[in-house]
This record gives structure tokens, C-alpha cells and sequence, in this order.
């Protein structure tokens, strides 16, 4: 079991038993789109949030970004960690049918790519420990002089890095900068991404 002092929050108690196999942390459950008018659960969250922090993990699907956007706008952003599940096609063997997007909620996914996620979101290092990137933070700014945002195929050049990294594409722009700095420094970055894929520095110049 691999510890964590923040409070994590999901969708349905079959996720938790899934959370609750892997993490020896409070585990929330927000029975779906029933957090919308659960005043208790949501003080329970406001409490978790501003003593230790909480950390969101939804389904990659549309819902499930509703959902954590809704938990967004309870509590400050600094009191949130994101982590994100990949989207991965297929059905969680208790259903008769796939969700509507056709894609596996937290309680279908491996325990190894749910602990992957929870590094690449800064929560763990590869030792199982809390991670902390040094070196200079990616901005915004950074990602429009690179052609990230603000050019005709920036979404085309953010959606590789999203299928590199195994992010769902429902991830905004802001949300992924936020990973980003968790995961790796602004060098790394540019060595990964910018000057390997995408930034033909040659063309540029002519």
C-alpha cells in the first residue's frame, strides 16, 4: 500500500475499492453528478482541501470532466492535484455495455498506469515518494513562442503531446502546463518536445 496524506476524490464506490487496494489514503466518493446538490460532501471536501489538500481523479470521459471542473470551482486551485487516467477503449467487466464514449473509468484501469498517473501528476516519484521537479517552470508564454497555442496546428502539436505523455484529450491547455511542471523541467520539455518534434528551427530562420 502506498501512502498519501491527501484526500482523493472519485466518482463511484467501485472506483474507491479499486483506490482503496493500491492507497492507504481518504478516499471520496461523489456518486457521479450527486455532488451537484450534496451540500455535505461538498463541506467534506472543502474541509479535506484546506487541511492537506485534495487530489481529483475522474473518469477521461466528458462527464468526467464535469465533474472535476464542478470540484474545481469548490475550493482553490491551489489546493488541488490532478491526475489524469489515459483514454483507453474498453468495458469493466461488471457492465453489460461500454460507457458512452467507450472508454474505461478509474475502476477498469491497470494499478500500474493509475500509479503511473499519480507520478506523471507529481503526487509520487518512482520511489513511491512525493516528487518535486527543480528547474525554470513552463509558462504560457513559453507555449505560444513555440507554437503551442495561438497557431493554426497549435492544437494538432498539443494533441501529440497529449498522446506521448498517455493524457485524455479533454485536458486544457492551462491543465497541461500544470503537468508539465510537475513532470519534468522546462529544458527536458524542449529537448522531448519542442526541438524533436515539433520546432524546425531551420524552416523558422528561412
Amino acid at each position: 500500500m502506498i501512502h498519501i496524506d491527501k484526500a482523493i476524490i472519485v466518482e463511484g464506490k467501485y472506483d474507491k475499492i479499486k483506490l482503496s487496494s493500491i492507497f492507504d489514503a481518504p478516499i471520496i466518493v461523489t456518486n457521479g453528478f450527486g455532488i451537484y446538490k450534496n451540500k455535505e460532501l461538498v463541506n467534506l471536501i472543502r474541509l479535506y482541501a484546506e487541511n492537506g489538500g485534495i487530489i481529483i481523479l475522474t473518469d477521461s470521459d466528458s462527464a468526467g470532466f464535469n465533474i472535476r471542473n464542478h470540484i474545481k470551482g469548490l475550493v482553490s486551485n491551489d489546493k488541488i492535484i490532478n491526475v489524469y487516467i489515459p483514454e483507453i477503449t474498453g468495458k469493466e467487466k461488471r457492465k453489460y455495455k461500454p460507457s458512452k464514449e467507450g472508454t474505461l473509468g478509474v475502476e477498469g484501469i491497470d494499478k500500474k498506469i493509475i500509479i503511473d498517473a499519480f507520478i506523471k501528476a507529481g503526487v509520487l516519484s518512482d520511489s513511491g515518494s512525493v516528487s518535486e521537479k527543480k528547474g525554470d517552470s513552463i509558462t504560457k508564454l513559453d507555449f505560444y513562442e513555440w507554437g503551442f497555442i495561438g497557431m493554426k496546428d497549435s492544437a494538432i502539436k498539443r494533441r501529440e503531446i497529449l498522446m506521448a505523455l498517455d493524457l485524455p484529450h479533454h485536458i486544457s491547455t492551462n491543465a497541461l502546463i500544470e503537468i508539465l511542471n510537475k513532470v519534468m523541467t522546462k529544458t527536458e520539455f524542449e529537448n522531448e518536445f519542442v526541438k524533436r518534434l515539433f520546432w524546425d528551427k531551420e524552416n523558422k530562420d528561412e
